[in-house]
């Protein structure tokens, strides 16, 4: 079953080759010749089941990618330790200059739904600290809920939204982030993508609501 599933990427790629390649290739030749100039920096989830790309329908080049699981933000912290999505803001806000950072969360989301577990895998040690960057969404969404019946499905899909709004904050802890907001140089925006319907919704910092993304200009 793990042969078929490489021959399948094999077979992938070559399709890729004789037609999405080409189809860029003029592209691919500038982005080599004059470097990559990205707008904007998306953060998303590692989950297989969300493509930034495929989903804004972006050309290569347009976006630059950080993924990981929950697509958390952690906080600005300057020690000699491995921070490989802090790494990636900070290149892409300082050294690309995009305009404009995306968090984009998405319904049935695995992180969010494992804080509401406990994590016995003795495996998931990085897993387990990881996870700790959405607590203080969960802990918001657990006190607001306190004297509401809601459904679980209701409790993850408002604590997969709160989240985003954490990880935006964490977004300004990074001094060049902060800096380049408050001259109106960078946007922060969130994003949340229902996987079973494809519908976008964005949070609008005016009503404090995720709304629909068709129709507006977020």
């Amino acid at each position: 079953m793990q042969l078929m599933k490489i021959a399948e990427l094999i077979s992938g790629y070559e399709k890729f080759k004789d037609t999405k390649f080409k189809k860029y290739e003029n592209k691919f030749l500038d982005l080599v010749k004059n470097g990559q100039h990205p707008k904007v920096l998306f953060i998303a989830c590692s989950d297989s089941r969300v493509d930034p790309a495929l989903i804004t329908n972006s050309a290569p080049g347009e976006l630059f990618i950080l993924r990981n699981i929950g697509n958390f933000v952690p906080p600005f912290a300057p020690d000699n330790d491995f921070h490989a999505t802090a790494a990636g803001i900070e290149y892409a806000v300082s050294v690309l200059g995009v305009t404009d950072i995306i968090i984009c969360g998405h319904s049935h989301c695995g992180a969010i739904e494992t804080m509401y577990t406990k994590i016995t895998d003795i495996n998931l040690v990085h897993v387990k600290k990881w996870l700790e960057l959405g607590l203080g969404a969960k802990n918001y969404v657990t006190q607001k809920l306190i004297s509401q019946h809601v459904s679980q499905a209701e409790r993850l899909e408002l604590t997969e939204k709160i989240s985003l709004l954490f990880q935006s904050k964490n977004l300004l802890t990074y001094p060049d982030v902060e800096r380049r907001v408050h001259a109106g140089e960078l946007f922060i925006r969130s994003w949340y993508y229902h996987l079973e319907t494809g519908e976008l919704e964005y949070f609008n910092t005016e009503s404090g609501e995720f709304e629909p993304m068709i129709g507006s200009e977020n």
